[in-house]
């Protein structure tokens, strides 16, 4: 089984987009973040078209959302509000196979890393900490459950460009780390793309649309993630991190990130 995650920054600016990681990559289930359109208006037949006939997706007029596409038939689906908001950032799929794939946005936070001074930051944190309260509640070692999506939170110095210029910057500072430490300690999960990347080694899925050549300053940090519950970790069999997909035309600034399972 090959799971793609990618944040796809409007699914219908990038259906074309779409069209081509699917065709490449041949993933049997693509979770997507930040579908930005209402579920009225969601390009269903385009995926379906695609080659996945199992489609789930919790979406919102112009920012935030998740869908779920798959090849796998899915024995049910259903979204998960956090923190008392109807904000699309949570959405599960159970597959026939028992596997519960979960597609997760976290909160970007903002600007400001003082939640004091930035609701916005708050609610990330106020987030992290739910969904690791849920994690801890809902999972056993033994669950075989993925989630994977656009975490927004860089948790190793190698998953910057800089570790010490972006101590202070929303993603990588320390109160965020710990909070995303906690949430992968909670069950545990495993870091799926970290088990065949050494994590003394750089590696990003992101680079900002405000960097001028982002390939020559390489200023990118990882905030896409897919991780496993213990019982999957022996499954795992590669990883890959599209990286050129960042230099495509009308790109998202995020790039897609694959995990292959034996299932």
């Amino acid at each position: 089984m090959r799971l793609v995650t990618w944040n796809i920054n409007s699914i219908r600016l990038r259906i074309d987009l779409l069209r081509q990681v699917t065709s490449v990559m041949n993933p049997d289930i693509v979770c997507l973040q930040e579908i930005k359109v209402d579920d009225p208006l969601f390009p269903l037949d385009e995926c379906r078209a695609m080659g996945f006939p199992h489609v789930a997706f919790h979406g919102m007029k112009g920012y935030n959302g998740v869908a779920i596409l798959s090849r796998l038939p899915i024995a049910e689906s259903r979204p998960l509000s956090r923190c008392g908001r109807d904000d699309r950032r949570h959405l599960m799929a159970r597959l026939e196979n028992g596997v519960e794939v979960h597609c997760l946005y976290i909160p970007a936070g903002g600007d400001i890393p003082d939640p004091d001074l930035n609701d916005k930051f708050a609610h990330k944190l106020d987030f992290v900490r739910e969904v690791t309260d849920w994690a801890a509640a809902t999972f056993t070692p033994d669950s075989r459950a993925i989630l994977a999506g656009d975490f927004n939170i860089a948790p190793l110095e190698s998953d910057v460009w800089s570790h010490k210029q972006l101590l202070k910057v929303v993603s990588h500072t320390p109160v965020e780390v710990e909070l995303l430490n906690a949430f992968q300690a909670s069950v545990p999960f495993v870091d799926a793309v970290r088990h065949f990347v050494p994590p003394t080694e750089k590696l990003f899925t992101w680079w900002s649309y405000r960097s001028p050549d982002w390939q020559k300053n390489d200023r990118g940090r990882r905030l896409d993630h897919v991780w496993v519950t213990p019982a999957l970790a022996p499954m795992l069999r590669s990883t890959l991190v599209a990286r050129e997909a960042r230099a495509w035309t009308q790109p998202s600034d995020h790039v897609p990130v694959m995990v292959d399972f034996d299932l």
